[in-house]
């Protein structure tokens, strides 16, 4: 260990798991992740900590197994507080820094910081170590966790931030500015959910006045507070007006939660004085929808779960005629990891039961942001965490530091905005996951969400669960499959009403709403005999019936003992004409039928009603109620018993005798309201004939209507099925567009990756709208860089005028070529060109960057060489098979090189030298062998002695093509 290295504490891995707070000493663990360049950031931030903040810290950066780290000794130099670095399992302590040994990955559990050794032929970009320890930080300290960027290549921690602020940390970012590199800033701004973004030394800053809000006194009185409901009602309102998202129904505990991480961060004590913070500032009250709509996702969570859901997925597949289309849903899909993971997993089972079925799944969300980075398709490189290799290779593409889906997973998915509370469901569905919205519901949704599932699934369809939500009390509509995570099956022998969309009011009608007496006791029938009581007793009325049109009983007050038996048969028979005893069936059906006609209440009296042994003479007050609205539209039925008629004796024992004259009064009585009774129900019954036929006018002119509508309907259906087979071609057509599109798209890339030429296109804006592999080299450029300003980017070259040069090319639209040079030494061609659409119209720039590195050592090489030669004795001379001067390394004999290419040797010299050397060279040609040659030449009337070596000149075949002759002045030597 290197000296002056904090001593790491061995602890043994049978530490008490103990919660962190039961003992009420919970503070905040943050978590710093760098890379490239983040030593400096991280010297800046503790530079600025003080050493009593109460937190502690954790430094994850990308460090290579094999070479020893000084990054604790270096770390220790710039703060007072202890730096530890770990490869035993060790407790977090605040005001404590730690840091991972070499060749370690660390998680959190219970506070207590787990390495685990990293095997050292892995990548360091396969582990992403930023990315796994976020992850663990977040649940393991949910609220308490906090998770900063600071400067590095890459995507590393991206993932792991969006984990943390689903649990309700903190996320913060160094400025992409400040940063030395800024791939990790970057992509972690890019997610939308940092907190801050600062500079390293301003984060301590902002740090500590979170922790004020966190510390036990402030903590507590935070924790304490009950959220007024009529505040949390107002910022509901803001939220749906603003975005139209309606949080009422959601769990109250999730809400809260994350309000009250709002009000943390801004350091706001009150609830109405948030709610008046949001009213004031508009951008809060999107940043607290987006907030609400967070979740925790990623490829295959919970992996044995989909293992277990890939058993039955081949039940499900395996009875599928060939040209079936198994249909999907993923409700709360979020950035669709969930949804891909589904198709990979449908793609796999197919491949392997070699089935050729097709799929579609449909994934939803109620944030659209989210259903926008879904269609996407591209992914961190911190999903190789969750994603196994083999997977990896075969459904995603590796683009820089991101990962894309392929072609042929994407187009299994459909991704749509959705709000599965309000939105009509997918119907015929094979499969239906949702593993991550229902527990962020409260009972009432859950209540409606579930029967809306099983009228989305087809028979024997899967219903797909995360391990914390189940079915809750429809146990009547699912079978378990698989408790443990939570797999269930449709039961189709359970019929239901599915509710409408959007959600019912409170004010449905209790004639369709209010369930039927036979189903016994429960909160509805207990509200309901409540509301009935008080009215009831409000008026002091006799013993009394509410029904339904249809004579359905609802509600008894009182003994009605006298006017109602209990119905015979079935409990479902509790209706009023069933249980009404003698002389009260046709009273009461005439009553109800003038009351349903009528406004005021309907009164017959002197009703006589047959009893055990006798009859009572009864008044019966029949109204149909307008109030209260829970009530309105059944009907109240009042019995008023007037006085006991008499007792009835055996009709056998009856005997020829005079009765009585009261008798014979009541009997009398008897007769005549039998009489007017039967007299009106002749009379309602020819009403109800002349209604029936006026009624079955209207049902034949109706009939006629619905005849005509249907022929309609026909000439409809055969147009959209016109319409259909149209838009089937123009769709056909469509993918042969986009299939010629792929290939054109293919070709373009290759055309521009296979010249060894850098390329980067700029819009109008200079913004860049697309490069070539080999830009790499000279801009440092990722493939979140599109879009963005070209003067944002680092460059490796000696130029800084690249902007000024690129806005005057736009200008004059005259290009430039330039000659630039690289950090590294290397020579480049750089061309800025106007980009011409083909309707000749200017819409940006053409940046090329040749390599002329090559081509500029040549140069230099010959023109030392060319130096050397026309500076040395010797002349060189090259000729083709015919004789004729191809080459000559500069003037010979006198004679310039201008007067020699193409020429002969008559042109060098004189006939009798020219006729020796032109015997020699041809001998040369002939037996391609070398000749050595002396001769004179006198030049300005001075003789001179020359030396002739010839050689022939080969080519890669090894046959003769012509000679190379060196001329040697050899007189000063002789001399």
């Amino acid at each position: 260990m290197p000296k002056g290295k904090a001593k790491r504490p061995v602890v043994s891995d049978s530490i008490a798991p103990t919660e962190a707070g039961e003992n009420g000493d919970r503070f905040p663990i943050v978590g710093l992740g760098a890379s490239a360049g983040g030593l400096k950031a991280l010297e800046a931030f503790f530079e600025n900590m003080p050493a009593d903040s109460g937190m502690g810290f954790v430094v994850i950066t990308h460090q290579h197994a094999k070479h020893p780290s000084m990054l604790s000794e270096l770390l220790s130099r710039k703060t007072r507080m202890p730096v530890i670095e770990v490869s035993n399992a060790t407790r977090v302590e605040p005001n404590h820094v730690y840091t991972v040994h070499p060749g370690y990955k660390v998680a959190m559990l219970h506070g207590v910081l787990q390495p685990l050794e990293i095997d050292s032929q892995t990548p360091l970009h396969l582990y992403m170590p930023i990315d796994y320890f976020f992850r663990s930080l977040a649940r393991d300290q949910k609220d308490r966790a906090i998770g900063i960027i600071l400067s590095g290549t890459g995507s590393d921690g991206s993932l792991g931030l969006r984990e943390i602020k689903a649990e309700t940390g903190m996320t913060l970012v160094q400025e992409e500015c400040s940063a030395q590199f800024r791939g990790m800033p970057h992509s972690a701004i890019a997610t939308e959910l940092v907190d801050y973004v600062l500079p390293a030394e301003q984060l301590p800053k902002q740090l500590l006045a979170f922790a004020e809000t966190c510390a036990p006194g402030k903590a507590h009185e935070m924790a304490k507070f009950d959220t007024p409901q009529e505040s949390l009602q107002q910022i509901f309102v803001l939220i749906r007006d603003q975005s139209g998202h309606d949080f009422s129904q959601y769990k109250r505990s999730t809400i809260r939660r994350r309000i009250e991480r709002r009000m943390t961060i801004h350091q706001i004590e009150s609830v109405e004085r948030y709610v008046s913070y949001l009213q004031a500032n508009p951008a809060e009250v999107e940043q607290l929808s987006k907030e609400l709509l967070i979740g925790v996702t990623s490829f295959f969570r919970d992996p044995d779960a989909w293992t277990a859901l890939s058993t039955f997925v081949d039940k499900l597949l395996g009875d599928k005629p060939e040209d079936y289309v198994v249909r999907a849903w993923v409700p709360g899909c979020s950035t669709g990891e969930e949804a891909y993971s589904l198709a990979i997993l449908l793609r796999e089972r197919l491949d392997a039961l070699k089935r050729p079925l097709g799929v579609q799944i449909f994934a939803t969300d109620l944030d659209v942001a989210a259903i926008d980075l879904a269609r996407v398709g591209t992914f961190p490189f911190g999903i190789s965490n969750d994603v196994s290799p083999t997977r990896l290779a075969q459904f995603f593409t590796r683009d820089d530091d991101t990962y894309q889906v392929k072609k042929v997973i994407r187009e299994m998915v459909i991704f749509a905005p959705q709000d599965v509370i309000a939105d009509p469901p997918f119907t015929k569905l094979d499969l239906l996951s949702c593993r991550n919205l229902l527990i962020y519901f409260d009972a009432s949704l859950q209540k409606r969400v579930v029967p809306i599932f099983h009228y989305a699934l087809k028979p024997h369809g899967l219903l797909f669960l995360g391990s914390s939500e189940s079915i809750g009390m429809h146990t009547d509509l699912f079978t378990p499959v698989d408790k443990k995570w939570k797999i269930y099956q449709r039961n189709s022998s359970v019929r239901h009403v599915i509710a409408d969309f959007p959600p019912a009011v409170s004010n449905t009608r209790i004639d369709t709403a209010l369930p039927n007496m036979a189903e016994g006791p429960s909160a509805t029938h207990g509200g309901m005999k409540w509301t009935v009581d008080r009215m009831l007793l409000k008026d002091l009325v006799p013993p009394t019936v509410l029904v339904q049109r249809r004579g359905d009983v609802v509600h008894v007050h009182g003994d009605t003992g006298l006017f109602l038996q209990p119905p015979q048969g079935s409990p479902a028979a509790a209706n009023i004409f069933n249980m009404a005893r003698h002389g009260l069936e046709l009273v009461l059906s005439s009553c109800i039928r003038q009351a349903a006609a009528a406004d005021n209440e309907i009164v017959q009296r002197g009703v006589h009603v047959g009893t055990n042994g006798g009859t009572v003479s009864v008044d019966i007050h029949v109204l149909k109620l307008k109030e209260p609205e829970s009530l309105r539209g059944l009907f109240r039925i009042a019995f008023e018993a007037v006085h006991q008629v008499s007792e009835t004796k055996d009709p056998t024992s009856w005997v020829e005798t005079e009765l009585p004259n009261d008798q014979m009064s009541e009997l009398e009585q008897e007769l005549r309201h039998s009489r007017e009774s039967h007299q009106g129900a002749v009379e309602e019954l020819e009403t109800s004939n002349e209604e029936l036929q006026s009624t079955n006018e209207e049902l034949q002119s109706t009939n006629e209507e619905l005849q005509s509508a249907n022929e309609e309907l026909q000439t409809s259906k055969e147009e959209m099925q016109s319409l259909n087979e149209e838009l089937q071609t123009v769709n056909n057509q469509l993918q042969e567009r986009v299939e010629e599109l792929s290939h054109t798209n293919n070709d373009m890339k290759n055309l521009l990756n296979a010249p060894d030429i850098a390329m980067v296109f700029l819009d109008s804006d200079l913004h860049i709208k697309r490069y070539t592999q080999q830009a790499k080299k000279v801009i440092r450029l990722i493939a979140t860089d599109v879009g963005r300003p070209v003067s944002d980017l680092v460059s490796m070259l000696h130029y800084d005028r690249l902007v000024e040069d690129a806005r005057d090319v736009l200008r004059t639209l005259v290009s430039k070529e330039i000659e630039v040079r690289g950090e590294d030494g290397a020579s480049y061609l750089m061309r800025i060109l106007p980009y011409r659409t083909t309707d000749n119209v200017i819409s940006g720039l053409v940046l090329t960057f040749v390599d002329v590195t090559k081509i500029k050592t040549l140069q230099q090489e010959q023109e030392q060489l060319r130096e050397a030669l026309h500076n040395s004795l010797t002349s060189v001379v090259v000729q083709d098979r015919d004789l004729q001067i191809t080459w000559v390394s500069g003037p010979v004999f006198g004679k310039r090189r201008s007067e020699l290419l193409g020429k002969t040797d008559t042109a060098m010299l004189h006939s009798p030298q020219a006729e020796a050397v032109t015997a020699v060279k041809q001998a040369v040609l002939a037996n391609g062998k070398p000749e050595r040659l002396q001769f004179e030449v006198t030049t300005k009337g001075k003789p001179k002695r020359y030396d002739l070596y010839v050689e022939p000149k080969k080519n890669s075949e090894s046959k003769t093509v012509g000679i190379r002759s060196y001329i040697v002045d050899v007189t000063s030597f002789s001399d």
